[in-house]
C-alpha cells in the first residue's frame, strides 16, 4: 500500500483522502492511482503556487492582487482559457506550457480568497474533484466495465444523478447559462437527445435545417430574422453533433482558415502598394481562389 506522502506526490491528488478511499476501494486501485502520478516535484510546485498567492495576497504582498475580488478576476479566467485553446490550435507547446502555468493560477487565486472568507481551501477543491474523479470511474478505480467511451458517460450521467439526488432539478438546469452560446446549445441538445427528444438520423435534421431557412427567408422584420437566426445556429449545433463534430472547434478553425486566407489577400495586394479597401471585387475573389491554394 502506498503512503499518503507518496500519494502526495502528484499535485492532481495532493490532497486524496486515502484512508476514506481505501474504505471503499481496494488497495490494487489506489495503487493505479500512484502508479502514473507525475514527478514529486510537481506537487511541491503546486504547494509554492499556493505559497505566492498567499503572500501576493497578505498585508505586506501586492497592491493589486489584494484589492481583486471573485467578480473582479473572473474576466482573467475567461482570457487565459482562451489563451490556453490558442496555444493548443497553434501547436506552440512552449506558449501552451506558459499558458497552462496562467491558468492554473486562476483556481489558486479564487481558493486563497475563498479561504480568507473562511469559505473553503484550496486543499478542499482539490480533494473534492480527486474524490469525484474515483467516484465517477468505477470502471478504473472500481469492478464496473465499461469498454467504450459512450459507456463511460452513461455511468457518468447515472453516478452525477444518483449524487444530486433532490438537488437535481430540472434536466437542463444545470447548464451554466454562462457559457459561450455555441457550447450551450451544443449541452443543451446533448442532455435533451439523451433523454429520447431527438431526431432519428441525420437526413431529418438536414430536413429542418432547410425548414430553418425557408422560414428565414418569410422572417418579416429584424426581431423574427434574428430568432430565425438563432433557430438555424441551434440545428447547426444539432448537426454538428449527429457528425460527432465539436461546433465551437469548427468554427474555430474556420475562423482561422479565414484569417490566414484574407492576411494573404492582403499580402499580395500589399506588394503591389494597395489594401483591400478599394479593389474591386471580382479581383479580390481572384486571390482569395489563390489564397485557398496556397494556405
Amino acid at each position: 500500500m502506498f503512503s499518503r506522502t507518496q500519494v502526495a506526490g502528484c499535485a492532481l491528488i495532493a490532497q486524496l483522502d486515502v484512508g476514506a478511499i481505501s474504505g471503499a476501494y481496494p488497495a490494487c486501485y489506489i495503487e493505479k492511482i500512484v502508479s502514473a502520478v507525475p514527478s514529486p516535484q510537481a506537487g511541491i510546485e503546486f504547494q509554492r503556487l499556493v505559497d505566492l498567492m498567499a503572500k501576493l495576497r497578505a498585508p505586506d504582498g501586492c497592491p493589486w492582487d489584494r484589492e481583486q475580488t471573485f467578480d473582479s478576476i473572473k474576466r482573467h479566467t475567461l482570457e487565459e482559457t482562451y489563451e490556453v485553446m490558442e496555444a493548443i490550435e497553434d501547436r506552440d507547446w512552449p506558449a501552451l506550457c506558459e499558458e497552462l502555468g496562467d491558468l492554473l493560477l486562476q483556481p489558486v487565486f479564487y481558493s486563497q480568497m475563498a479561504s480568507e472568507e473562511g469559505l473553503f481551501a484550496v486543499e478542499d477543491a482539490l480533494r473534492s474533484i480527486n474524490e469525484k474523479l474515483i467516484r465517477r470511474h468505477p470502471h478504473v478505480f472500481g469492478d464496473v466495465v465499461a469498454e467504450t467511451a459512450d459507456a463511460v458517460l452513461t455511468n457518468w450521467d447515472a453516478i452525477k444523478k444518483q449524487e444530486k439526488g433532490d438537488r437535481q432539478g430540472g434536466l437542463l438546469d444545470g447548464i451554466a447559462k454562462t457559457l459561450p452560446a455555441v457550447l450551450e446549445a451544443k449541452e443543451i441538445s446533448s442532455r435533451a437527445a439523451k433523454a429520447g427528444f431527438d431526431w432519428e438520423n441525420v437526413a431529418q435534421v438536414v430536413e429542418k435545417l432547410h425548414e430553418e431557412l425557408d422560414e428565414l427567408e418569410r422572417a418579416a422584420n429584424a426581431e423574427e430574422r434574428e430568432g430565425e437566426i438563432g433557430d438555424l445556429f441551434f440545428v447547426l449545433v444539432n448537426l454538428a453533433r449527429f457528425y460527432k463534430v465539436d461546433p465551437e472547434q469548427a468554427l474555430r478553425r474556420t475562423n482561422v482558415k479565414f484569417r490566414k486566407r484574407f492576411a494573404y489577400m492582403e499580402t499580395r495586394l500589399a506588394a503591389e502598394g494597395r489594401v483591400v479597401a478599394g479593389t474591386p471585387v471580382a479581383e479580390l475573389e481572384t486571390y482569395w481562389r489563390e489564397a485557398k491554394r496556397n494556405t
